[in-house]
């Protein structure tokens, strides 16, 4: 009678995810989305240790321009450090404070002096937009290779702040889901009320306006979202707050018998025969 062989677990790849914190809204322009790395791994000595960093979101200014967003890290040893870029802050009102750049660009502003100026929208994973026919800044370039094929900032109109670009879809974790959504531009109607430029799917926030109930929204936390603009009020002071940068995510997924089960600061799930671990803080995994 033959002996059974005994299956032991073996070296793997795995598959990860990795979005930065996503920039603040400025004062017309969205806060651009984190940086967006998704990839498979080559094949990983089992006992390597590797270490999370999770991006904040960009905080508030209380200024002109937002605030850039902080970057998400993936490392180990045998693996290519991933460094996904915090997402750019979104821009003020004048020619001098455009959006930053980042993983994605923030979105342009508007002048202020120019009745009914909108925002522009905060990039995800592409550049933030300019406003058309408005003398305003432009918008902050987006940094190659960081999921530039989201969607670019729309431009403002003459009255209405810009959506933000739409985030990008992955289904590491089982089911399609989205994330890293541009803030949208505010709207700005000096004696009328401006519309509010939409946050881009996947948690972008709302574009402000001036009007008491028109508050910039926050990006979605742990989505890498940009922040909404804030705008002005009706006598030209600034709606504050402006919108937050959602913080970033790490997720990564690893084949359950050859893991080792171990793992310090994540939610784990199963998916079929993987194990899901997502981290909404700094931690670590040992592969």
């Amino acid at each position: 009678m033959n002996a059974m062989i005994p299956v032991v677990p073996v070296d793997y790849a795995f598959d990860y995810l990795v979005i930065a914190g996503g920039g603040s809204g400025g004062s017309l322009g969205g806060g651009g989305a984190g940086g967006y790395l998704t990839a498979t791994t080559g094949t990983m000595t089992r006992g390597t240790s590797m270490t999370v960093t999770i991006g904040a979101g960009g905080a508030d200014n209380s200024a002109q321009a937002g605030n850039q967003g902080a970057s998400s890290v993936l490392s180990g040893s045998g693996l290519t450090t991933q460094t996904a870029i915090g997402g750019g802050y979104g821009a003020g009102d004048s020619s001098s404070v455009g959006g930053g750049n980042g993983g994605s660009g923030g979105g342009s502003g508007a002048y202020l002096g120019a009745p009914g100026a909108g925002g522009g929208g905060g990039g995800a994973g592409a550049v933030g937009a300019s406003v058309a026919g408005t003398p305003g800044s432009g918008g902050g370039t987006a940094t190659a290779g960081q999921g530039n094929n989201g969607g670019n900032g729309g431009a403002g109109t003459t009255s209405t702040g810009a959506a933000g670009g739409n985030g990008l879809a992955s289904s590491i974790t089982g089911g399609s889901i989205t994330r890293a959504g541009g803030g949208g531009g505010a709207g700005l109607q000096l004696g009328g009320t401006g519309g509010q430029g939409a946050g881009g799917s996947g948690g972008g926030g709302i574009g402000g306006n001036n009007t008491p109930g028109g508050a910039a929204g926050d990006g979605a936390v742990n989505t890498g979202s940009g922040g909404g603009a804030m705008g002005y009020t009706s006598g030209g002071g600034f709606n504050a707050p402006q919108g937050l940068g959602g913080s970033g995510v790490v997720i990564v997924k690893l084949p359950t018998f050859d893991w080792t089960g171990v793992q310090s600061g994540a939610s784990a799930s199963i998916s079929g025969d993987y194990t899901i671990l997502t981290f909404n803080g700094d931690g670590s995994f040992t592969v």
